[in-house]
């Protein structure tokens, strides 16, 4: 068995954007700026937003942070969404969820300009990357796709399942596994909460990719001897025993799947890094419009 270690990963791809970084100051460029918004004091969801800006100061990126009260209106945090995507000095921002229950997270999404939507949620970029044509894609898919390539994973003509059909990270994931690419090329079976006998169609898999958020949901008698196994899913659970007062679990057995799969990421260490480095990847390409051509706030709509 071999760990499909994300931090060492992740710590590859930022040396890689950060002498990007540097090239781009040098030749009078300024650095790229992401901005990240925070609705209200959710723990993990600090914790997440702390990690991409220290992961930004790292890489040489500008990040700026905007604070927001739980109990915002809607109205009030897409009028703080329209300032970013009018202002031109940044490139990408995002917004952490999960947001407040009284907040509609589909038309906070779509109020993202989608050159800016670094998340890679927006509609016109999850149709882009259904059609293959240059997009930002998600974070955690892209990750998970960094981490195939990187370990020289063998994915042409493999079966892959997918458990989750989130529109975060399943769905794209199922997407981006059967096209034409590399890593790509597999049979792909998506599987979720109403699939009869899971175990059928996972014991068959070459490739298991865990998504629903269940810990150690995937133990050891649904996975087929040298199935490749990456676990996306993160829960943290009580535990009095540790500093933080919580554990963190994957969606997968660990201790037990890793006995006989081929590779396997662990929680945490795994897709979680993987994810911020994909983050900061989409952010670089903003900054260089690979995607998009820059606008100016007057055509975004400013005055």
């Amino acid at each position: 068995m071999q760990l499909l270690d994300g931090k060492k990963l992740a710590a590859e791809i930022k040396l890689e954007i950060a002498e990007e970084v540097k090239k781009m100051v040098l030749s009078g460029k300024r650095a790229p700026h992401l901005a990240a918004i925070l609705v209200g004091n959710d723990g993990a969801s600090q914790t997440y937003v702390s990690s991409k800006v220290k992961s930004c100061e790292e890489v040489g990126f500008k990040s700026t942070l905007v604070r927001l009260k739980q109990d915002i209106t809607q109205h009030e945090l897409i009028s703080q969404i329209n300032n970013l995507n009018n202002d031109d000095a940044i490139d990408g921002f995002i917004v952490q969820l999960p947001l407040p229950r009284h907040i509609d997270e589909e038309k906070v999404i779509l109020a993202i300009a989608p050159e800016k939507d670094v998340d890679g949620f927006h509609p016109m970029n999850v149709g882009r990357m259904t059609l293959n044509l240059p997009s930002y894609v998600s974070a955690t898919p892209k990750g998970i796709l960094e981490m195939l390539n990187r370990y020289n994973i063998e994915t042409e003509g493999k079966h892959c399942v997918v458990i989750g059909r989130s529109n975060i990270v399943g769905l794209p994931m199922s997407l981006l596994m059967q096209r034409r690419s590399k890593p790509g090329n597999c049979t792909v079976t998506i599987c979720h909460s109403k699939t009869n006998d899971l175990a059928e169609y996972t014991l068959k898999a070459d490739i298991i990719i865990a998504a629903l958020g269940k810990p150690k949901f995937l133990t050891a008698d649904m996975v087929k001897k040298g199935a490749v196994v990456i676990d996306v899913g993160i829960t943290r659970v009580e535990d009095a025993s540790k500093k933080s007062g919580y554990k963190l679990f994957g969606d997968v057995d660990f201790e037990m799947v890793s006995k006989k799969c081929s590779y396997i990421s662990p929680v945490p260490g795994g897709v979680g890094l993987m994810t911020v480095a994909s983050l900061l990847q989409n952010t670089l390409s903003a900054a260089k419009s690979e995607f998009y051509a820059k606008k100016s706030s007057l055509e975004l709509g400013a005055f």
